[in-house]
């Protein structure tokens, strides 16, 4: 019998063995030449430059750890200047080991936030995030585990309560995604483990939370511009961004009555560890090069978003609403 505390290493197992058969595939037939095809050059408008591709050719083995990545995602933030707008307020991210929920994580803090972040597996990832946090004057509570499993996510908001004796945002941020060339070889397995990771994850996290969010608190969803567009090469992940949108919106009427906003960020491209666990290491090259700005963006241009729909300062009057953030139209 599998003991609980093995559930999160069996999962990780289980995306590195998906990832293998994609591989293989990917392997026995390559795509392109490698090359980052732009047309002109790629928009700075920010405080800071960013990256622009091509980007490092890696492809990270599932689950993808930022520790390993060659080009390091820009997520501290260091021209956001925080006011406030959380102060006194804990938050759970889940995924906030790295990519879009370590940059958020940092954010959170810096507005007066404390974190429990949820993570799989990524220690290391996990541990820099925690660092992040304190170094901004705030708590960080590291918690591993599958938020696929109901039993979990309940036991993990207790945790948050017995350590922080309160809770007023959820960000549902944890995903899986590979991609999957022929429509027919989608396997039940990819698209059993890509449902329960990114809808019924989303699902039991906020069921878990609602209970114990106060009026005036909120839940922050992340979507994707492929559950808006959808991705030919995405198909179940496509699907399932799609349906948190619509759990965004249904949740948000729900919620209502009990002063709880439901919001979701939708981004395009961003430079994650989900990426380069996902795509060959030669396709990588052009990740983000067929945005409008051409080039992906880096995890603190998605985070101010979270902020701003989390923020009762901010944002009391927006419920309901799939906030795109896609470098352009």
């Amino acid at each position: 019998m599998q003991r609980d505390s093995d559930k999160p290493t069996a999962k990780a197992a289980r995306h590195r063995a998906i990832q293998a058969r994609v591989d293989k595939k990917d392997e026995a037939k390559p795509e392109g030449n490698g090359r980052a095809k732009k047309d002109g050059h790629a928009m700075q408008a920010g405080a800071r430059r960013y990256p622009e591709p091509p980007m490092p050719a890696q492809h990270l083995k599932k689950p993808g750890k930022e520790a390993e990545l060659d080009l390091k995602p820009m997520y501290d933030a260091p021209y956001y200047r925080g006011s406030g707008k959380l102060d006194g307020m804990v938050a759970i991210v889940t995924g906030g080991d790295s990519g879009i929920g370590r940059a958020v994580s940092v954010l959170y803090a810096r507005e007066g936030a404390d974190i429990a972040v949820i993570y799989l597996t990524e220690d290391e990832d996990a541990a820099e995030t925690k660092a992040a946090v304190e170094a901004e004057g705030r708590r960080c509570l590291l918690i591993p585990g599958d938020v696929a499993d109901r039993d979990f996510c309940r036991g993990a908001v207790q945790r948050v309560l017995k350590e922080f004796k309160r809770l007023d945002i959820l960000v549902n941020n944890a995903a899986f995604q590979i991609h999957t060339t022929e429509f027919e070889e989608l396997t039940d397995q990819q698209f059993d483990e890509t449902l329960k990771t990114n809808l019924y994850g989303y699902f039991h996290m906020a069921q878990a939370c609602v209970p114990h969010i106060g009026q005036g608190g909120s839940i922050v969803n992340c979507g994707s511009i492929t559950g808006i567009e959808g991705s030919k090469d995405l198909i179940d992940y496509s699907m399932t961004k799609g349906g948190i949108h619509a759990f965004t919106r249904a949740l948000a009427g729900h919620l209502i009555p009990r002063g709880i906003r439901v919001n979701c960020v939708a981004p395009g491209p961003v430079w994650t560890p989900l990426n380069p666990a996902d795509q060959p290491a030669e396709k990588v090259k052009e990740f983000g090069a067929k945005s409008k700005m051409k080039r992906p963006a880096q995890p603190e241009e998605i985070a101010p978003a979270f902020v701003f729909l989390a923020s009762p300062q901010t944002a009391s009057y927006i419920t309901g609403e799939i906030l795109p953030v896609i470098g352009g139209y």
